[in-house]
């Protein structure tokens, strides 16, 4: 399979899952799972963390043109057919991209789902995207140190 066909199945799997939470959960519905997950079903007009939430809905367009750069950029970067790990973080971050756009566009807001919380304090509520482009990050990073761990001065 190629980088085409993996970025398409996270994108998929990311649109899906918010689908279900959708239409199983109702607006900030809560669902405890365990004594640090919940199932939730809440949206973000913004950014992490809710950055740029009260902007005024000009972020929808311009989160996305961000984002659709992005993913411009990691296609041209795909092409080159960069080592194992460096194709695996682009992938994720552009599937991970390409899922909140698709959001954004279509709804105006990304459907977050994902709550971590310990001792009463929660981690601001994610989705399947945002954990791609966090684990594609980590990757990159990684990729990154390997790099640089090998260079002979």
């Amino acid at each position: 399979m190629n980088w085409k066909s993996y970025a398409s199945i996270l994108v998929v799997l990311d649109q899906a899952s918010k689908l279900a939470i959708t239409q199983v959960l109702a607006y900030g519905e809560q669902v405890p799972f365990t004594a640090f997950f919940n199932l939730v079903h809440v949206t973000n007009p913004g950014a992490a963390f809710s950055f740029l939430a009260n902007a005024g809905g000009w972020q929808r367009y311009g989160l996305s043109a961000l984002a659709l750069g992005v993913s411009v950029w990691l296609m041209c970067e795909l092409q080159r057919k960069p080592p194992p790990i460096e194709a695996t973080a682009y992938c994720l971050i552009l599937g991970g991209a390409l899922g909140n756009v698709v959001d954004r566009l279509v709804r105006g807001e990304v459907v977050d789902f994902l709550d971590f919380h310990w001792m009463g304090m929660h981690w601001p509520a994610f989705n399947l995207a945002d954990g791609m482009i966090f684990v594609g990050a980590l990757c990159v990073i990684r990729a990154a140190l390997n790099r640089k761990l090998l260079q002979v001065d």
